[in-house]
């Protein structure tokens, strides 16, 4: 061995062997199997710039494109007094999979409700993340989504939700079919209100959420290609023994059944949530009624028959 074997060596191996690229600088787009670069992605909202498939969109990218200047403020949301209500376990205990949730997102359950402008209008936004347990809906959603009814209330401004989940949490049992109804509450807290409650259904919207809060918007809007619907395809075609249109529970699929009001890229989104809370919110100017024949401003005259006084 020599200072050539030892110091040399290494450092020419070093300098023409090729360097290995992290798995996550690329990312397969499902649909049409192109290769995209993970910073492209990232600067395109997450949408596939070859066939404009649309990935899942984080909490915080999700506040970003929605909210002037990209800021708001999340609040802070009640944390349940017991953790574990029925003491569940599977392969792991269930605290044990909130405790890496909550690790793995920095979220303290699958709801974010913040509050910011769009378009200058004060707006708060309650977004389910697909990351915390699959956006399950336990009694830590419902209670977040009561708060941001009530926070809509406050602030008089229209509630904007945005589910992704596979429905209720089971390991909190009959506690999490219970905030389907409480949900269903803090819709009608926004509703008798008189402000505005609108729903954008991402992929994928299951179970008890569509059941409940996610179905009950005064509009609905879509992403592309998103999966909307109660029970699974699979489920579905083993309970009723037949083949399911093509299509089927994705979004174009409901916006042409009339369960969607419009399917909106996710590019446009925040365009048209502004242009549809102007177009609600924003009253016209009044006029005082004038009756039919006579200007304003004109003094009544007289114009035959029984003058004044005369009968």
């Amino acid at each position: 061995m020599n200072w050539i074997t030892n110091s040399v060596l290494p450092k020419i191996k070093a300098l023409v062997k090729p360097r290995e690229v992290p798995e996550n600088f690329w990312t397969k787009c499902p649909d049409c199997n192109e290769m995209i670069f993970h910073r492209q992605l990232e600067e395109n909202q997450q949408v596939c710039p070859y066939c404009s498939f649309h990935f899942r969109l984080g909490v915080e990218e999700r506040l970003a494109s929605l909210f002037d200047n990209g800021e708001s403020t999340a609040i802070e949301l009640p944390i349940m007094k017991t953790a574990d209500p029925l003491k569940f376990r599977d392969r792991k205990r269930y605290i044990e999979r909130v405790k890496e949730a909550q690790a793995k997102t920095g979220q303290t359950d699958a709801i974010v409700v913040a509050h910011g402008m769009l378009g200058g209008r004060p707006t708060v936004a309650a977004i389910l993340s697909f990351e915390f347990m699959g956006g399950s809906m336990g009694v830590s959603v419902g209670n977040a989504l009561i708060r941001a009814a009530e926070l809509a209330l406050a602030q008089k401004a229209p509630l904007i939700v945005f589910p992704s989940s596979g429905g209720a949490r089971m390991q909190e049992g009959i506690l999490s079919l219970m905030q389907m109804p409480r949900t269903v509450i803090a819709t009608e807290i926004v509703k008798e209100a008189g402000l505005p409650y609108l729903v954008v259904l991402t992929n994928p919207t299951t179970g008890g959420v569509t059941a409940s809060f996610a179905m009950l918007g005064d509009i609905h809007l879509a992403e592309p290609g998103a999966i909307i619907g109660f029970a699974g395809k699979r489920v579905i075609e083993e309970t009723i023994r037949e083949k399911l249109p093509d299509g089927f529970q994705r979004s174009e699929y409901l916006l042409e059944h009339g369960m969607v009001d419009m399917v909106v890229h996710r590019h446009e989104l925040r365009q048209t949530l502004m242009r549809i809370l102007s177009i609600i919110m924003d009253q016209l100017p009044t006029a005082d009624a004038v009756s039919a024949g006579k200007r304003p401003n004109e003094a009544p005259t007289n114009t035959g028959g029984l003058g004044a006084g005369q009968k």
